[in-house]
């Protein structure tokens, strides 16, 4: 079973239409029984990052994420959340990934809204994807570059479209909104 996070600030209803797209059955849960048993984890979002983060913390959902051993991929929020802080309401995030959450400056239209190239695909979430593939981007604040960067967008600076460390995955792009390729990265995650 895959389990699509359920929290205050999920994209959930296109996640869980993309993934039964693809033939997976899946559950949208906050239950950690659940959580941990599921054979894959999706943690998507669109919001704001600090009363999301609230939420989880209220439901013991933070110490799960962070515990989870199977593969778990992290979509926009979901991503940014996993990182060790953001700028977004000085949130405190999960510290999955070693690197800050941080506010485009306004050197150009903000929010980075649409179609973007994501370049050093080094990942097997980009199994099958042409290297320089477009992928739909909706976001105001962005994860900086670290040794877990394994995708990179440049909008007014470089930064990490897509991190991996251990079992745990994350992409700043939508996959259920990139069409053909996102749903290719999608089918990847859950052949893992």
């Amino acid at each position: 079973m895959i389990a699509i996070v359920k929290y205050n600030a999920g994209n959930t209803l296109s996640v869980e239409n993309a993934v039964k797209r693809l033939g997976y059955s899946c559950e949208v849960t906050d239950d950690p029984v659940k959580l941990n048993a599921a054979d894959k984890v999706i943690f998507p979002g669109v919001g704001h990052a600090a009363p999301a983060m609230a939420y989880l913390k209220e439901r013991g959902l933070d110490e799960v994420i962070k515990n989870l051993l199977q593969p778990v991929l992290g979509i926009c929020l979901g991503m940014q959340l996993m990182c060790r802080f953001s700028e977004e309401g000085e949130t405190e995030g999960l510290g999955i990934f070693d690197t800050d959450v941080l506010k485009f400056p306004p050197e150009d239209k903000v929010p980075h809204m649409g179609w973007n190239t994501v370049q050093h695909l080094d990942s097997i979430l980009f199994k099958g994807i042409v290297p320089d593939a477009d992928f739909y981007f909706v976001h105001s604040y962005y994860a900086g570059l670290s040794d877990t960067s394994s995708g990179v967008c440049r909008y007014i600076q470089p930064f990490s479209a897509a991190l991996q460390k251990d079992n745990y995955y994350a992409v700043q792009f939508h996959p259920e909104k990139s069409g053909p390729v996102g749903a290719q990265l999608l089918k990847n995650f859950l052949e893992l």
